[in-house]
């Protein structure tokens, strides 16, 4: 019990304090860019990184921070979140309660890809129909592949098909998601680069440029 109110009184300085990095001009493009919260502050990313750092990694003042309506507490609990912490239900929770776009990246940005099982859940994502779990498990392959993370067999051609797919489906946020995800799946080398344009030609897409 003290443990919570702890906790409790922690959300509450937290959410204090964003009065603080108030930026109305910046809450104010959200809104015209259809980027809707219950409640927005307009904070900056890099300010909500010095106060990451300030109050270092927190599992259950990061759970407790998601559980918020809030722009600014939701990215700061995917900052504040210890990787090796987070059970893989506990991911799967989150994303099916991903209210946004950006928050969806930050996520995959500052959380998701450091995840042991980040690979596993990233072609999970992939599969599934939700636009924003999408989004997120092929920004996760970009960074994993960026990392000279190879798939095996059967995850290329799962990781090809979906991306193609995703290419030809109705969200712009997901298509361009899955091209930079395929663009970095060609730089892990030759053989790579000639699979996806073999993938590419064949499903009636341009090869990625040389």
């Amino acid at each position: 019990m003290t443990q919570e109110r702890n906790i409790d009184e922690q959300v509450k300085q937290i959410k204090r304090s964003f009065r603080l990095m108030m930026d109305g001009a910046v809450a104010a493009s959200m809104r015209q860019k259809g980027l809707n919260y219950k409640l927005n502050w307009g904070a900056t990313l890099p300010r909500l990184r010095t106060l990451a750092s300030e109050i270092g990694p927190d599992y259950h003042l990061a759970i407790a921070l998601w559980k918020d309506d809030v722009r600014e507490c939701k990215i700061l609990a995917t900052m504040l979140m210890p990787p090796e912490q987070m059970l893989p239900e506990v991911a799967d929770i989150w994303m099916e309660q991903m209210p946004s776009q950006e928050i969806a990246e930050q996520a995959a940005f500052n959380l998701f890809q450091h995840l042991s099982y980040a690979g596993e859940k990233a072609y999970q994502w992939i599969a599934k129909e939700q636009p924003l779990a999408q989004l997120c498990g092929f920004h996760i392959l970009s960074r994993l592949f960026m990392q000279g993370r190879e798939p095996n067999e059967r995850g290329i051609n799962e990781f090809i098909d979906q991306a193609i797919a995703a290419l030809q489906g109705e969200s712009l946020a997901v298509r361009k998601a899955a091209w930079q995800s395929l663009l970095r799946f060609s730089e892990l080398g030759l053989v790579y680069e000639r699979m996806l344009n073999s993938a590419l030609r064949a499903n009636g897409f341009s090869e990625m440029a040389k």
